[in-house]
């Protein structure tokens, strides 16, 4: 669990603080250029909002949610406006208090009627604030959603309700919704609704919430509370309350080494044990950037100097995780099960590319808060993005209100070039995931350990996500469409037959191991070293809901991953498969599927290569599934997608069976079958449940996973470990890493003549040089490689 934390007592603030000159200027200079000349109702005038502090915030807010700077006239606006306007008459007409809901069909128990409730009274104030609605400054509209704020307000979100069911909705969910709406009726609402609202919002956030940095009041939770608290303050003008939400965030700002939030290496866990980059994450972004926004040169700026870290988070946590606009599955928990949900009036896919566009947009706003080298580079890799997303286009995308797509035209629209994404390696070690990119792919590989669950489920979410850590992995090839994972996949998948896991065939239960991320295996060994461009990475493998043990190693290279699995055991009673792949081929897809003997290859897609031979089975299939068959909030609409398929099957309780493929991503036929018959490209040292290694003469690769103390080839390690080598010309460079995390120093030596070391890490103690290279390293927790550079004897 994350260390209790305690905030920092609030700064003393006066009464009424005074806004500085740049804080007025900056509030003049957002009001939004699409209100017109008299502005939306209850618009302000800049000169008003200087002299209100709390007026001009709450004019900063809106403009963050409503957007400025836009034609209303003009698309994509005009029709996105239109569709509010459309859906505000559509909900408005169905609006039916009764004691216990405000439309029917959407009942207070569960509270998420309540959520769904504010949802569409905030549809509704959109149209009623926003030129080009149809219902702009529309007082029947006006009158039913005060109306039905006051239902609400009465019936059950006040002060004399115990919290019943989901804990998110009435913290979250609802009154981040509410203040929203509060904020942009504010001068149309009396005295006694507004003292209702902050009277509720005071009751299910109380303030001892965001005074202890525990439960659920961590990460991006965190953020969500204090958002909604600091909007109390302004609109209940009360300091001390805004004091107290920008307090609250510091806690979120540091690197933590255990449990929810942002780690050194990049990787961002929520729910205690879960890698949640893509929702949790996103949402952590879009806070932070809009209350960073909203306080900017106020008596409540925040001014926390680790805020930085989440400014460095962009490169280092969120870019390395974005591919074509959007954002590995990996990294989505269980919400990669929501694709279509039930009741969404827009009809929205839920799919890695509206996650990874979430992100991107989140970039955007926290740009706002960057300096110009980081905003300029950020902006460089939005348009890029923007660019190469051809399946979901970025500027016209259905989630997004006038506000986010204003802004990403404005980025679109601006003198940055485009950024491509950088070649490299990004191990998320803390995790428990890896991205590979290369100039023809990107690739992803998401594991578990004692730190990392299997997977999440819960809310009836994802309750077939069993095997996604058991080494599941995603890629994509160059140059063709990255709609792999966003084409129906997950509804209609084999969730035994994951790309890149090694499974018992044992049957699941829905929810196998528990809700929340409770299932996690009881091992030590997973993760892995890079020099930045090349990697091993291997995983400890015991399966969920059986008796399987593997140990499997990814070695990433130039234009390939080197798979080995070895020690392969299983007493189920049933077959054991490592699925080397199974690629969605959409629906009818007619690809053509070359097998050959050690090789097969799959047009448009990729290769597979069996250096050593071994039966690749192969399957083409026609699968259908709808989203209600993995999310009980799903809709029942079935499609069908056709499926290839590439295992091995290691049998029937096996013992310390073992694997080895290549994986070419996007590589052409010709090439596949060239490196096929190349016998010098690779030598396999060790496959076996004490070492996995590999030598790739080209590239002047050495690497070895070390499940135990022991030699491979030319390396020896003391403990077990992760030791890559790799020579270019004169030179050379040994990376080290320690995934058990034991801290415990351990010895490397590489059996090659060494002149001299050119440079070290602190971490590492050369002991001998001359006719072999030994080192001593001391790790760190967080499976850190540690380098040495050394010129050749």
């Amino acid at each position: 669990m994350t260390p209790e934390r305690r905030v920092p007592p609030p700064r003393t603030h006066r009464a009424l603080p005074a806004l500085t000159r740049r804080a007025v200027l900056l509030a003049a200079a957002l009001v939004p250029a699409v209100t017109g000349a008299s502005g939306p109702p209850g618009a302000l005038s800049a000169h008003a909002a200087a002299d209100d502090p709390y007026a001009t915030l709450r004019r900063r807010w809106l403009t963050l949610a409503l957007g400025a700077g836009y034609d209303p006239a003009a698309e994509p606006y005009a029709s996105r406006l239109r569709g509010t306007g459309d859906l505000a008459r559509e909900y408005r007409a169905a609006m039916a208090p009764t004691p216990t809901s405000l439309w029917p069909g959407h009942p207070f128990d569960p509270p998420s009627g309540i959520t769904w409730s504010y949802s569409r009274l905030w549809t509704m104030t959109q149209a009623y604030v926003q030129q080009g609605t149809g219902l702009t400054a529309d007082a029947g509209l006006l009158a039913d959603v005060s109306r039905g704020l006051d239902h609400l307000s009465a019936t059950v979100y006040h002060p004399s309700t115990t919290r019943y069911g989901n804990w998110w909705e009435w913290q979250i969910g609802s009154p981040r919704l509410l203040m929203d709406i509060t904020a942009a009726l504010h001068d149309h609402l009396t005295d006694d609704q507004r003292a209702a609202v902050c009277a509720a919002v005071d009751h299910f956030i109380p303030d001892a919430m965001l005074r202890d940095y525990s439960g659920t009041s961590t990460g991006a939770n965190r953020v969500d509370l204090c958002r909604s608290v600091a909007l109390r303050g302004i609109l209940g003008r009360a300091p001390e309350k805004i004091a107290l939400a920008r307090d609250a965030l510091s806690p979120v700002f540091p690197y933590v080494t255990e449990g929810d939030g942002l780690y050194a290496d990049g990787s961002f866990v929520q729910h205690t044990w879960v890698a949640y980059s893509g929702t949790y994450g996103q949402v952590l972004l879009d806070g932070l950037g809009r209350l960073f926004a909203l306080l900017a040169g106020s008596d409540w700026e925040v001014t926390d100097p680790n805020r930085q870290i989440v400014l460095d988070s962009v490169e280092r946590a969120y870019a390395p995780l974005i591919h074509d606009g959007l954002v590995m599955d990996s990294v989505n928990g269980r919400a990669i099960s929501r694709g279509l949900l039930k009741g969404d009036d827009q009809g929205i896919m839920r799919s890695d590319h509206v996650h990874g566009q979430g992100i991107i947009a989140a970039i955007a706003v926290l740009a706002q808060a960057a300096d110009a080298a980081e905003r300029e580079r950020w902006y460089g890799r939005i348009k890029g993005w923007i660019e190469r997303d051809t399946v979901s286009p970025v500027l016209t995308a259905r989630q997004f209100g006038v506000a986010e797509l204003a802004r990403l035209h404005a980025v679109a629209g601006s003198a940055v070039p485009p950024a491509a994404d950088p070649v490299g390696h990004h191990l998320f070690a803390a995790m428990d995931r890896a991205v590979h990119r290369r100039p023809g792919f990107a690739l992803n590989i998401a594991m578990a350990s004692g730190r990392i669950a299997h997977y999440e489920c819960g809310n009836g979410e994802n309750p077939r996500g069993w095997h996604t850590g058991a080494g599941m992995t995603l890629w994509w090839p160059a140059g063709e469409p990255s709609d792999q994972y966003t084409n129906w996949y997950w509804p209609t998948v084999d969730w035994y037959r994951l790309p890149g896991t090694t499974v018992s065939t044992q049957r699941l239960a829905d929810k196998e191991g528990g809700e929340w991320g409770a299932p996690k295996p009881d091992v030590r060994w997973v993760g892995g070293t890079t020099d930045g461009e090349y990697a091993a990475i291997g995983q400890h493998l015991r399966g969920l809901g059986s008796t399987l043990e593997a140990r499997k190693s990814w070695f990433c290279l130039a234009d390939s991953v080197v798979c080995l699995g070895a020690g392969i055991s299983c007493a189920d009673g049933v077959p054991v498969e490592t699925v080397v792949d199974n690629r969605n081929l959409g629906e009818g897809g007619e690809q053509e599927f070359t097998v050959r003997r050690g090789w097969a290859h799959l047009a448009g897609h990729g290769g597979w290569i069996l250096p050593s031979g071994g039966d690749l089975r192969t399957l083409r299939e026609d699968r259908t599934g709808s989203w209600s068959g993995i999310n009980t909030g799903g809709t029942t609409e079935r499609r069908t997608r056709r499926w290839q398929t590439l295992w091995l099957d290691h049998g029937t309780d096996p013992e310390a069976a073992s694997y080895v493929y290549v994986l070419m991503p996007g590589a052409p036929r010709d090439r596949v079958a060239a490196r096929a018959a190349d016998r010098d490209w690779l030598a396999v040292l060790a496959n076996d449940a004490r070492r996995q290694a590999v030598h790739v003469r080209p590239l002047g690769l050495t690497a070895v996973n070390f499940w135990a103390p022991g030699t491979a080839g030319p390396l020896t390690a003391t403990a077990p470990a992760s030791v890559l080598v790799r020579s270019r010309g004169r030179t050379a460079t040994l990376c080290v890493s320690e995934p058990p995390r034991t801290g415990e120093t351990l010895e490397v030596v590489w059996h090659r003549p060494v002149r001299a070391v050119v440079r070290a890490d602190p971490s590492v103690e050369v002991i001998a040089t001359g006719r072999r290279l030994r080192v001593r390293v001391t790790p760190e927790e967080v499976c850190a490689t540690h380098r040495c550079e050394v010129s050749l004897g």
